[in-house]
């Protein structure tokens, strides 16, 4: 395994260091905005900038570590600019997750402790399934989203781009979500939901529409 480049240095990106700790990989360092500069996150210092990218591309693989619960463009823009670089994104398991050997998890996830990706499951790239999600068998789950602490997304499930499934929420099994949708946490999902915009609620209704 090439050392990690981690690419944020919040809250979120604690979580993915022990994660990433505890799968065994080395971090190199983060790369952050010109104000943290030589600021520690645990035990690892922010070394450079985003515009440092290109110089560690042969050095390490990267992991966007900016969390997103409204909104996914940061992580998007700098997903794109890892790959615009020439950069490879790391897949991280954290060693108490369980990612079936007959799914497939894309380029960038995360996949945070007691997690578990069931057989048949797909997730797409650069997406945060965090501590004990479970993605049961045959789901979908596009690109860019994060599926939050607690989330049951049951079997045949299908989530589109950009989404963000709060805390504790449950997808009824067969059911489909469309692209840029945010679900409030603690919510239950019974029905198929596909206009844009923030849902909450048991069973959840849109409560705010999105352009």
């Amino acid at each position: 395994m090439k050392p990690l480049i981690l690419i944020g240095g919040g809250g979120h990106c604690k979580s993915v260091i022990e994660a990433a700790e505890s799968a065994g990989y080395q971090i190199k360092g983060i790369l952050d905005i010109p104000e943290e500069l030589g600021k520690e996150v645990l035990s690892t210092q922010v070394i450079g900038t985003d515009d440092e990218i290109p110089n560690f591309v042969d050095k390490a693989e990267f992991v966007i570590t900016i969390g997103f619960i409204k909104d996914p463009s940061i992580r998007i823009k700098l997903f794109n600019l890892v790959k615009e670089s020439g950069g490879k994104l790391a897949t991280i398991v954290a060693s108490t997750a369980h990612v079936s050997k007959y799914a497939t998890i894309g380029e960038g996830t995360v996949v945070m402790h007691h997690a578990f990706v069931n057989a048949g499951a797909k997730v797409g790239n650069n997406v945060i399934l965090n501590t004990f999600s479970n993605i049961e068998h045959d789901a979908v789950i596009g690109d860019q989203c994060h599926i939050s602490t607690g989330v049951m997304v049951n079997g045949d499930c299908k989530i589109g781009n950009n989404c963000f499934i709060g805390s504790q929420s449950v997808l009824a099994n067969g059911i489909a979500i469309g692209d840029n949708i945010i679900v409030g946490a603690g919510s239950t999902i019974r029905k198929s939901i596909h206009e844009k915009g923030i849902y909450s609620g048991n069973p959840a209704i849109l409560k705010i529409k999105i352009k």
